[in-house]
């Protein structure tokens, strides 16, 4: 079958034995001409064909993702110096403390000082004077047995009494990749008191720990700071509960995970 406009090769047969009776070229030289001929004239039709469009390719796959080993037994609950339940932990980093520090920046979170008696005199006058401390001490908590390892503050306001905060622990297990993971309490500070149980200065968490932990990954994930993130679904099998203060706090049991973005 011939596409549209190619040659009709019978006629053409007719045509080079006229062509051979009126002129002295021999005939096998006039078949040679007809053959190009043909050739031309069919592959100028096979540019004016278009193949069927063809079907898009599938999509990749998404990401595989491995959990950090050193979820299997990570602790749920802080603990106060008491040994009473604290905060909840509802969020973890992947990567370097390096890397950590980094993303947080990025975020627009500052590391919080260390407690002093320096540090946590300012922090009462600020309060009371309503003036900005971006970098305010926080309280200690622990986990694994011992104090956070790091701490990171965001401020709302003019006051230090209100603020978004996160505590960090390392864990000692690392990954494929020697990575360590970095569990988190983040909670929205409300206001500042004196605490019933160590006569230190403390802060009041809001009860809604979830919208911490979203927007802590929202924070580091829009600055670019993550190659990924997922969900941790049932990390928490209560959802209701108090820390060491007696705080309230509610949560939908699960931890945010953040794969930090290597830059070497």
């Amino acid at each position: 079958m011939l596409l549209a406009g190619a040659p009709d090769v019978g006629m053409l047969s007719g045509q080079i034995t006229k062509l051979a009776a009126r002129t002295r070229l021999p005939g096998r030289l006039l078949a040679v001409i007809a053959v190009l001929v043909v050739m031309s004239r069919t592959v100028s039709s096979y540019g004016q064909y278009a193949p069927p469009a063809l079907a898009p390719p599938p999509p990749p796959p998404p990401p595989q993702i491995v959990a950090h080993p050193a979820l299997r037994n990570a602790p749920q609950y802080t603990m106060n110096v008491h040994g009473h339940t604290g905060d909840p932990v509802n969020i973890a980093f992947v990567g370097s403390e390096e890397e950590l520090h980094r993303a947080m920046a990025q975020a627009g979170w500052y590391p919080a000082d260390p407690i002093t008696l320096k540090t946590s005199i300012r922090l009462v006058a600020d309060v009371l004077e309503r003036k900005p401390y971006p970098d305010a001490p926080v309280s200690n908590l622990y986990l694994w047995g011992r104090v956070q390892d790091l701490a990171f503050e965001q401020p709302v306001g003019n006051s230090p009494k209100q603020r978004h905060h996160v505590r960090f622990w390392r864990s000692a297990e690392v990954d494929a990749n020697n990575e360590p993971l970095w569990l988190g309490a983040a909670t929205y500070d409300v206001r500042v008191e004196i605490s019933r149980t160590t006569g230190g200065i403390t802060h009041r968490i809001a009860p809604d720990v979830d919208s911490e932990r979203d927007k802590l990954i929202r924070d580091t994930g829009t600055a670019g700071g993550l190659s990924l993130w997922y969900w941790v679904n049932g990390f928490h099998q209560t959802l209701e509960g108090r820390n060491g203060a007696g705080d309230p706090y509610r949560t939908d049991g699960r931890l945010a995970v953040g794969v930090i973005t290597v830059r070497r």
